[in-house]
């Protein structure tokens, strides 16, 4: 399982940054591949990817949500397996930083290649800089889900 990293500082409130990560069917504007993001309730998404041609449908759960602070989700179907964590944390009153780290099993030879060769490390770098440019953009979130999902 490859585990990736990456860090933005973001010039937005950290209760602006949390708010627009909630909004999950908005990933498609700053996230390279992601076609589609369905949210099915509060702790439930299906996702529709295309990455180097192939399509892909998955599901993910969010296991563990505190406002301002974190969101942990997990893949629950499909042929992507994954996990990960976004955490916010306030830099002061203006400034935020967003760490994501995720684990993913690349599936089939393709996706090996790609992980040796760094492309999952470098389109979530260019993810997480399109994100910033996004909510910088914007200046405030479009959209929030502000409630609380707890582990186990």
């Amino acid at each position: 399982m490859g585990i990736v990293r990456e860090s933005v500082e973001v010039e937005v409130p950290v209760g602006t940054a949390y708010n627009q990560w909630t909004q999950f069917e908005e990933f498609p504007n700053f996230m390279e591949g992601v076609e589609r993001v369905t949210q099915l309730d509060a702790s439930h998404n299906r996702w529709t990817t295309k990455i180097a041609g192939v399509q892909r449908e998955f599901d993910t759960e969010i296991i563990d949500q505190l406002p301002d602070e974190r969101i942990a989700w997990r893949t629950t179907s499909g042929d992507v397996q994954q996990r990960g964590l976004v955490t916010f944390q306030s830099l002061d009153d203006t400034h935020t930083r967003v760490d994501l780290v995720m684990e993913v099993e690349p599936e089939g030879l393709t996706d090996k290649a790609g992980d040796l060769l760094g492309m999952l490390d470098r389109r979530t770098k260019g993810d997480m800089k399109r994100f910033k440019e996004f909510i910088e953009h914007r200046g405030t979130e479009s959209g929030a889900w502000r409630g609380r999902i707890s582990p186990g």
